[in-house]
Order: structure tokens, then C-alpha cells, then sequence
């Protein structure tokens, strides 16, 4: 079974300010992502717009709200609202996050890294497994931007394998939270990569970072409001040559730069993907 139904091609993040843009689109080979928690609503202008969008190019729900490594599970109507978003979308792919953001009665705005203990891999696999009974789809995970290193009794890739191995989820790269956490706590990338197996992995990840106001290019925050950098950029040449084609999507959540701008991002991904593809035929 496919990890998803997304075409082997790059995408954009979808925000409802292109809602106009792309009604004057062609379909074809051009895919989009979008927050689920952003459309879980009964309807309006919002959820009209995304419903238009889905009817004519493959939709894939990222989600950033469900804690599934958190201490408590992810609450019953989360899940029900995700399970009618699919229902009313029919994605083609569906992921969220190796992550923690919820305790006791406090969310937090962000997306914290687990331990890598061997309780908190139980925890993230009982999250798994309760979402994934819930929406009645297997999902992508992604690996997590690391600003601090953490005392863990296993590497991230093995985590995350051992992860999909017992829960029966795919893999999500972020390259960009990678290369961030390559650049914050010193791991390995080129070594991360090579860990994961390539049939794990269903979709790829970039986007733009920015350095911390406070300590500047000593640590770097995953901002999502900026253009994908050259680094990035390099390292999603060498995890597609590990991994072979994959669909890669760029992301892009704040200062957002004209549609125009944001399809020619895509097409240097879909440049890379396509050489890929190319280079790999040949070594056949």
C-alpha cells in the first residue's frame, strides 16, 4: 500500500489568500498542503475555498495540533474534526508531528521534541495508533526542529523508525527542520538520511528559517517565513538522491510572498525531482 496518493511532484502550502490564484490554475502535476485546524469549521468563504481547490488538484492535510506524543491523548473531537475534513476532502495524504504540545490544561504554541526515551516511543505509538483508529488512515510523521539537545537513549532516525515500524505509519523528511537541527545541536544530517529507509519515507519537507532576534546564527528558528535557503536546498539534493523522487513541498506560513513567487520556489524543487527520476533511470 502506498504511504500516500500525492503525485511525485512539488507543491505549495496553500493559504486562503491564493484561493484567487489558484482558480486560475490548469490542473496538473501541482499539489497542495494545508492545517487542518485551520478548516475544521461547518463551512463559510474559508472552507468554500479550499473545497474548490480540492476538486481540482490533490490535497494533503498537515496537521499541527494533535500531540500525539504528548502525556494525554489527543482529544476525542480533534480527531472527530479531522476524520470529517478527510471525509469532505478525500486527501491524499495525511500527517502530523513527532511532537508534544499539550500538558495538563496548557497548549503550546509550539511543536516541542520528545525525549527519544523508551516511554515517550510508547507514548507517540499509543497517540499513533489512537489517531490513526480515529480518522481510519494511516498517517505521515515528521521529524521535529531540535534547539536544545536532549538526553535520549536512541538517535532521532532510529526513534522515528521503530516508531513506524510498531505503529504502521509513514515518514514525513523535513529537510529544512534538519538542517536547523543539524545547525543547533550538532547532528549529523548526511548521517540522519542515510539512516532512514527510503521506503519509509512518503513526502518531503523544505522552508525558510530566520536566526534567533537574541542569539543571532548560533541558533536558528523554523519560521516558515522566508525563502527556502541554499543550505536547504543542498540538502534536499542529497536526501532525494538517497531516497530517490519523492513528493517535496514548500512550505510557507507568515510573510507571504506573491503567488507568482511562491510557484518559482516549486519549480527549482520540481527541477530536482525530476533529475532525480532522470538520474536514477539511467542507473537502472
Amino acid at each position: 500500500m502506498p504511504l500516500t496518493d500525492l503525485p511525485c511532484a512539488a507543491g505549495v502550502g496553500l493559504k486562503p489568500e491564493y484561493f484567487a490564484d489558484v482558480g486560475d490554475l490548469s490542473p496538473g502535476a501541482l499539489w497542495f498542503e494545508v492545517h487542518p485546524e485551520n478548516y475544521m469549521i461547518a463551512g463559510g468563504l474559508r472552507l468554500e475555498g479550499l473545497r474548490s481547490a480540492a476538486e481540482r488538484f490533490p490535497i494533503s492535510l498537515h496537521g499541527v495540533g494533535a500531540s500525539l506524543g504528548g502525556p494525554l491523548p489527543t482529544p476525542a473531537d480533534h480527531i472527530a474534526g479531522v476524520r470529517r475534513l478527510i471525509e469532505l476532502l478525500e486527501p491524499a495524504a495525511v500527517s502530523e508531528h513527532a511532537v508534544w504540545s499539550r500538558s495538563a490544561k496548557q497548549y503550546y504554541a509550539d511543536l516541542l521534541p520528545l525525549p527519544r526515551t523508551t516511554e515517550a516511543l510508547r507514548l507517540l505509538v499509543d497517540g499513533i495508533d489512537r489517531f490513526q483508529s480515529g480518522i481510519g488512515r494511516h498517517i505521515l510523521i515528521e521529524n521535529p526542529t531540535n534547539y536544545l539537545s536532549i538526553a535520549s537513549e536512541m538517535d532521532e532516525p532510529d526513534f522515528l523508525v521503530e516508531v513506524a515500524a510498531r505503529s504502521g505509519c509513514g515518514l514525513l523528511l523535513d529537510v529544512n527542520n534538519l538542517y536547523l537541527s543539524a545547525r543547533n545541536c550538532g547532528i549529523n544530517a548526511q548521517a540522519y538520511i542515510e539512516a532512514i529507509p527510503a521506503d519509509l519515507v512518503g513526502e518531503i519537507h523544505v522552508a525558510g528559517y530566520r536566526p534567533d532576534e537574541q542569539f543571532g546564527h548560533s541558533l536558528l528558528i523554523d519560521s516558515h517565513d522566508a525563502p527556502v535557503a541554499d543550505e536547504v536546498w543542498d540538502l534536499l539534493h542529497l536526501a532525494l538522491r538517497h531516497l530517490g523522487p519523492r513528493p517535496v513541498l514548500i512550505e510557507r506560513d507568515a510573510e507571504l510572498p506573491p503567488f507568482a513567487e511562491l510557484l518559482g520556489e516549486r519549480e527549482r524543487a520540481q527541477h530536482l525531482i525530476e533529475g532525480t527520476a532522470i538520474a536514477e533511470a539511467a542507473s537502472a
